[in-house]
């Protein structure tokens, strides 16, 4: 009776070890991964805010907000005071400039591309069809070559056209415009979005549509309550990665903008051969600020009881 109690009870111990092993090191993991991602943005924090930090020093022994008053955004030293901060402000600095382009950039692609790749990620999701893979294919191929290759040929296309417009009478201006930047960033910009909302799409059901129909809905209110609520959450996730994939391109933008576009990675790069570790911390935390804010905002919606993550496996 003893032997045969141990036989039992020997599986049960051995699979609670395992599920214990298991725990500390999904425990271990975690705790590592926050600490890689968090201790840059602690060492931009004091950076930021440090004066002459020189090693060994583990904590800067002089503090100052130089690095903030070189970017136009406080007063300078000894004249600060709010009348003096809007003043500032007001005169719209190079910093607030180019963080507003960056912000009018990245929601102007975010929004074309979710009207552009909705109803591909629809017809991929949803629908088998001869060709599908060799489309996806295609689709992807942009986080696939060098940005480079086919920023060049954009870029000596947009001049092209953009002669032959002025020939015409019409002056356009694709290259070196916000115009041509914000189209040049839709390239990279696509194939998340139509994968993305295809995850979707491949968990929805088209029937709930067809008895909304039924029961007299036009195609606008079918869409608005239908529609649109079951695909909200994966909906969020392709606008965060547009908007991400966006906000932080720096090739395209200088290749396309011609140096005439200034956002935020532009400034950023030509901060970083300044050898002012201040100013680059400053600028690097002005950078991530809006990309955590929209990430702690929509993060709701990246677990995996999402359609948004969840489908991706039936696409």
């Amino acid at each position: 009776m003893t032997d045969v109690t141990v036989k039992e009870l020997a599986p049960a111990d051995r699979s609670a070890g395992k599920r214990a092993t298991g725990k500390v090191v999904f425990y271990v993991t975690v705790i590592f991964m926050c600490v890689v991602l968090v201790l840059p943005v602690i060492a931009f924090f004091i950076n930021a805010f440090a004066f002459r930090w020189f090693y060994p020093q583990l904590i800067p022994d002089e503090w100052s907000l130089q690095a903030w008053q070189r970017l136009g955004l406080l007063p300078p030293p000894g004249q600060f005071s709010i009348e003096n901060l809007f003043a500032q402000w007001a005169s719209v600095p190079d910093v607030v400039r180019a963080l507003g382009l960056s912000l009018w950039i990245g929601f102007l692609v975010t929004g074309v591309s979710i009207v552009i790749g909705m109803p591909a990620a629809r017809a991929l999701g949803m629908y088998s069809f001869r060709g599908k893979r060799l489309i996806e294919f295609i689709i992807i191929t942009p986080t696939i070559v060098p940005p480079i290759a086919f920023s060049l040929g954009l870029n000596i296309n947009f001049i092209r056209w953009d002669l032959a417009l002025e020939a015409a009478g019409i002056n356009l201006g694709l290259s070196g415009s916000v115009l041509g930047v914000s189209i040049v960033h839709l390239v990279p910009v696509m194939p998340y979005v139509v994968l993305t909302l295809s995850g979707v799409f491949a968990n929805y059901n088209a029937d709930f549509e067809a008895q909304a129909r039924t029961l007299g809905a036009g195609p606008f209110r079918t869409f608005w309550h239908v529609t649109f609520p079951a695909i909200l959450p994966g909906l969020f996730v392709a606008c965060l990665f547009a908007f991400l994939v966006s906000w932080s391109q720096y090739l395209l933008t200088f290749l396309i903008g011609q140096g005439r576009v200034i956002t935020l990675p532009i400034l950023l790069f030509s901060a970083a051969g300044s050898g002012n570790n201040a100013v680059i911390a400053a600028l690097s935390l002005i950078f991530i600020a809006p990309a955590v804010l929209i990430l702690l905002v929509s993060s709701r919606y990246l677990s995996g009881e999402s359609g948004a993550v969840g489908g991706f496996g039936r696409v």
